[in-house]
């Protein structure tokens, strides 16, 4: 058998005691294998060194706690493990030579102290705290606000904050990303050097990778450091497209996630092997198969659990099927990220549509899985949302969750927004006026409070859209509207913005590129917020709209479905219980008209406006309602043993 090697924390090979091999048919686990690990952390501290044995029993047992000897190497500290009541190993402390230090049973008090009093309010009210607590990692390519693109960078920055003030303990895996600009480097510069090395065998060579932290808000964000993470862009690419070696880069993201637990002794002590890994689309991909075949077979990980989180099913992390080896995985498991495209997708007569496909493993590795919405959790296992996984989705359906995504409602707060011309709140919605009129200044569009001000917000490409927009423009500006549009992607589409601007030049006004202040303005100064997206996981921008008394008009698909409550002016007197207007099809004609009906509405009938206004301002989309639900998956995860034993 060829010799593998995965990292300096556990270099492994092979060995002639195995346990039987996994081979993956339909999706189904059937074995593991066996190599002889040993962990080493290396770093410029002084050094330990912990030898696992694997004690009797298969990989799948559920009570055969790893052996854990600690070893002790020349001016080197010693590594004691932490168990909780099942003999579980739940973390590790770092203990003097001399071997004297007593291993505490819990944090210690001052340390906890410390991070408790940042779980209050600004009021001083103490947060809710959950009934059991755990140590939770999320394991994301972005998080805000360090790194951020879209919604998983505000899930990601979010979420996390919200946990920790409930009482888990939460870290936050994602890459250290310098592009070079002051700003964006900027965001890392309160994360000091942890001085800790490991190497990660993958891409046929050791790969060493470095660790940065800062504490923040309760949480451990820990950023994974190495050169692929340093050029300008994006996380994922730049003007020229997409970086080539994004499988090279989220790999090693994936095996350092994993190993964090194991060797940061944050804030004195590990959080060891229970834990529960929270892995963010393909990019974290690997994490759940890592688990089963990279560790579980030697003791560890043995009671951690994963949990796949869906924020966007088109992408997958799909690469050639040469690229198998490099992932720093088991042959055997290649299974389990093996994909053959359709016989319509290839590219020739030759090409057998093989690939590698990260996120499919993820999929059938994980313990539960979850999407950013209900509706995009049904969605997924359909043939038209499904994007080829379809089927194996609905394999899988029962450990299937939707959560709708919350929002920060500290940064988006009409009451206290500094980028916004006027405060007001459901209460008192006269600043809302202002800030209509303010942006209207602003643009150089005809002040007109009584004009309604249609806005658009996000990227220009087919999923949002667009396309819709570009087609129904014309008629839409034969009536008495006025709209702003603000977002970048397709070079054709920031060229027809302009264009439009140049034709409706009292209608219309494009801003290309994307503006943090800007998109406030536009959310509070709009009447209506325009949303025709062909498929969307969860939406933000129509949450902040409804947030700021903006009525949100929306394709009826995904989370816009779940979160828009379509309104019936004829109804109850205009006095029903809509917060906006949903369309289906997904046609020029069915948005045009939910727009005519929305706009007749704010100018003919004012009082069912400002209901519909305050229903929405007064809806619940705060992470707190969400972080409970999550709560209950996580329960839900730990029920069971881990799926992949």
């Amino acid at each position: 058998m060829e010799s593998l090697k995965f990292t300096s924390l556990i270099p492994c090979k092979s060995s002639v005691n195995l346990i039987p091999t996994t081979k993956f048919v339909n999706h189904e686990v059937i074995g593991q294998v066996g190599f002889v690990p040993l962990w080493k952390r290396r770093s410029t501290r002084p050094a330990f060194r912990l030898r696992a044995q694997v004690s009797g029993g298969s990989g799948g047992a559920q009570d055969g706690a790893s052996a854990l000897e600690d070893q002790r190497e020349e001016k080197g500290v010693l590594l004691g493990a932490e168990t909780d009541s099942s003999g579980s190993v739940i973390g590790f402390n770092l203990i003097p030579p001399n071997g004297e230090l007593k291993v505490p049973d819990s944090p210690p008090e001052d340390a906890t102290s410390d991070r408790l009093d940042e779980t209050e309010d600004i009021d001083g009210k103490e947060k809710s705290k959950a009934k059991v607590t755990r140590n939770i990692v999320f394991v994301t390519a972005e998080a805000a606000p360090y790194s951020k693109t879209g919604g998983l960078g505000d899930v990601c920055g979010s979420l996390p904050t919200v946990l920790a003030a409930r009482g888990h303990r939460v870290m936050v895996v994602s890459p250290r990303y310098q592009n070079g600009t002051a700003a964006a480097d900027q965001k890392f510069s309160g994360a000091l050097d942890l001085d800790t090395r490991i190497k990660i065998y993958c891409f046929g060579g050791d790969q060493e990778v470095g660790f940065f932290h800062e504490y923040r808000e309760g949480v451990d964000w820990v950023f994974v450091d190495h050169p692929s993470f340093h050029r300008p862009g994006n996380p994922y690419g730049d003007s020229f497209g997409a970086f080539g070696d994004n499988q090279f880069r989220f790999t090693l993201l994936c095996h350092a996630a994993c190993e964090a637990p194991l060797v940061l002794p944050l804030g004195g002590y590990t959080y060891g092997e229970k834990c529960l890994f929270m892995v963010n689309d393909w990019h974290a991909g690997l994490v759940p198969l890592l688990l089963a075949a990279k560790y579980r077979p030697y003791g560890v990980y043995k009671d951690a659990r994963s949990v796949v989180v869906i924020h966007n099913l088109a992408h997958q992390g799909v690469e050639p099927a040469v690229t198998f080896k490099n992932l720093g995985i088991p042959p055997e498991w290649y299974g389990a990220l093996e994909w053959v495209f359709p016989t319509w997708a290839r590219t020739h007569a030759l090409d057998t549509g093989e690939a590698v496909n990260i996120l499919k493993g993820a999929i059938v590795t994980s313990d539960r899985i979850l999407t950013v919405s209900e509706g995009y959790s049904w969605e997924i296992t359909t043939v038209e949302g499904g994007y080829g996984l379809n089927e194996l989705l609905s394999s899988r359906k029962s450990i299937i969750t939707g959560i709708t995504n919350g929002v920060d409602v500290v940064e988006w707060d009409p009451s206290s927004d500094v980028h916004i011309a006027s405060h007001y709140s459901a209460d008192d919605l006269s600043g809302k006026v202002q800030c209509k009129l303010a942006l209207q200044k602003e643009l150089g569009l005809p002040i007109r409070p009584d004009c309604p001000l249609i806005g658009f917000i996000g990227r220009l490409d087919y999923q949002k859209g667009i396309d819709l927009i570009q087609s129904g423009m014309p008629q839409l500006m034969e009536d008495d509207v006025q709209f702003v549009m603000l977002g970048s992607g397709d070079p054709l589409c920031e060229d027809w913005m302009r264009a439009a601007e140049a034709t409706y030049k009292d209608k219309f006004r494009g801003w290309v590129g994307f503006n943090v202040p800007v998109s406030h303005r536009i959310t509070a100064g709009c009447d209506i917020l325009l949303m025709p997206s062909r498929f969307e996981p969860c939406g933000l921008n129509q949450l902040y709209a409804m947030r700021y008394g903006t009525v949100p008009v929306v394709h009826s698909t995904g989370g816009l479905r779940d979160t828009v409550l379509n309104f019936n002016p004829y109804a109850q007197g205009g006095q029903g219980d809509g917060t906006g207007w949903t369309f289906s099809p997904l046609t020029k004609e069915s948005m045009l008209a939910a727009l005519r009906l929305a706009c007749r509405t704010f100018t003919e009938y004012k009082p069912s406006w400002e209901g519909l206004m305050k229903r929405g301002m007064e809806r619940d989309f705060t992470w707190e309602s969400a972080a409970v639900k999550y709560e209950q998956v996580f329960e839900w995860a730990f029920i069971d043993p881990p799926y992949i034993c």
